[in-house]
């Protein structure tokens, strides 16, 4: 995720670090600099124009040049600039009004409609909020079992459409369906086109007059940059939209869709998604977004995902093994697999200030598989061998690394990984309380 940007605006800044005294061409010299970035990104020209335009007010006068960091501050001025253009402040999403409370997904074909209804679904499931899903695409192949899968997976109920029903009759026979089951939330997932046409936009209306929805959401694929921009005008023109929900984001190394979108629109983007799972939807703040743009990470976002990740019970066993020095390979990998729950290994690395720039320094390796590795080796093990590692000789190790599909050498690594963990738990033991405030996984390496 901005990828290309963050590596491009971090070469920037460290040439006008380098100068030590800002001067009025240093700061013209990097905002042409700034500017091209954007536009290589796929930012939209205007966007990108009236951004460096508001940069340029402030930086070239007594708040940069005054200051006694001024290359700092500069970097400060990028990111305010950068919050505002996507939002300055956390959208919300409105559900106030009798249960259940519809909301409506739109978009064009191919755009993760489905897959994102399902997300929704999930993420106010664990909000304590009861979801109702509604299939009202008949036109796409399986998209009605698709959703209705998701529901299943979730176990979140759905309506079941008969062959007969148009999408229209589907909406509405789902709202009785829901108002009768007591849910608090509707959430349709509609038709899309490989384009925008008069057809789709007359069933859309269709189905917003009827529903009067909270909110209209387009899904959009951030992947298709511009043409994300110009499908998000377009929908809001035509049918009126109330937010925008960015899918793949993950896969998107420019980002010129997430920084224009709002700015074209005046739309804001409400939701990302960031990975094929359904627990890949994130709220999108913008102030933690231009952070992990300029490569100061989002370390709130982390907590969130660790807090939601890691059980506290578990959290207060695991406290209570360390202090007694009795830390086994389960509890290893117990703690592997929570760390895994709170998304891939790349995407934590990336919330992390300054890890962006270990993970591409030369040797640094941050293989996804190897967790996966990790947790092979140590299913392979009798519980007596993963509760007291002194007795993994050289045949068990063999029997280990063919039973795991590794090799011996691995099955060696993990081990002396975990007995340089026991060494480090037991420090943090000695730390006291403090030391365990946050359970989780500080020694995986």
């Amino acid at each position: 995720m901005f990828e290309s940007l963050t590596t491009k605006l971090d070469g920037i800044f460290k040439k006008l670090k380098g100068y030590g005294k800002l001067t009025e061409e240093n700061i013209q010299g990097a905002l042409k600099e700034v500017r091209l970035a954007l536009l290589e990104a796929d930012v939209h020209f205007k966007v990108a124009k009236d951004f460096i335009q508001a940069v340029q007010q402030r930086a070239i006068g007594q708040e940069v040049m005054a200051s006694l960091t001024p290359a700092q501050q500069f970097i400060k001025i990028v990111k305010e600039e950068l919050t505002a253009l996507m939002g300055d402040g956390e959208p919300k999403i409105q559900l106030s009004g009798s249960p259940p409370v519809p909301i409506m997904l739109v978009g064009l074909h191919g755009c993760g409609k489905t897959t994102t209804a399902g997300k929704l679904a999930r993420y106010f499931q664990e909000r304590k909020k009861r979801p109702y899903l509604v299939p009202a695409d008949v036109y796409r192949p399986a998209a009605v079992e698709q959703l209705q899968r998701l529901g299943e997976e979730l176990g979140v109920d759905f309506y079941r459409p008969q062959a007969s029903q148009i999408p229209l009759e589907i909406c509405q026979k789902g709202r009785e369906a829901a108002l009768k089951g007591g849910y608090d939330l509707l959430i349709v997932d509609t038709a899309g086109r490989l384009h925008i046409d008069e057809a789709l936009m007359l069933e859309l209306r269709d189905i917003k007059n009827i529903l009067t929805p909270k909110e209209v959401l387009l899904v959009a694929d951030a992947m298709t940059g511009q043409d994300a921009v110009n499908i998000a005008k377009n929908f809001n023109e035509r049918l009126g939209i109330d937010g925008i929900i960015l899918t793949k984001m993950d896969g998107d190394a420019r980002g010129g869709a997430a920084l224009s979108i709002r700015a074209v629109t005046q739309k804001p983007i409400k939701f990302i998604g960031v990975g094929e799972k359904l627990d890949a939807l994130e709220i999108f703040h913008p102030d933690r977004m231009s952070s992990r743009i300029l490569g100061m990470g989002d370390m709130l976002t982390l907590i969130e995902k660790a807090e939601a990740a890691f059980d506290e019970k578990q959290a207060r066993e695991l406290e209570k093994k360390i202090r007694k020095d009795s830390f086994t390979l389960e509890d290893f990998r117990d703690q592997i697999q929570q760390v895994r729950k709170m998304g891939s290994l790349e995407s934590i690395l990336g919330m992390i200030p300054g890890a962006s720039k270990m993970m591409k320094a030369p040797g640094a390796d941050f293989d996804e598989k190897e967790l996966v590795r990790v947790e092979a080796i140590i299913n392979s093990m009798t519980p007596k061998e993963r509760s007291n590692t002194t007795i993994v000789n050289g045949s068990r190790r063999l029997r280990i690394a063919q039973g795991s599909g590794t090799t011996v050498q691995e099955v060696n690594k993990l081990l002396k990984q975990y007995a340089q963990a026991r060494k480090m738990m037991k420090q943090f033991a000695k730390m006291g309380e403090k030391g365990f405030r946050r359970g989780g996984m500080p020694f995986f390496s």
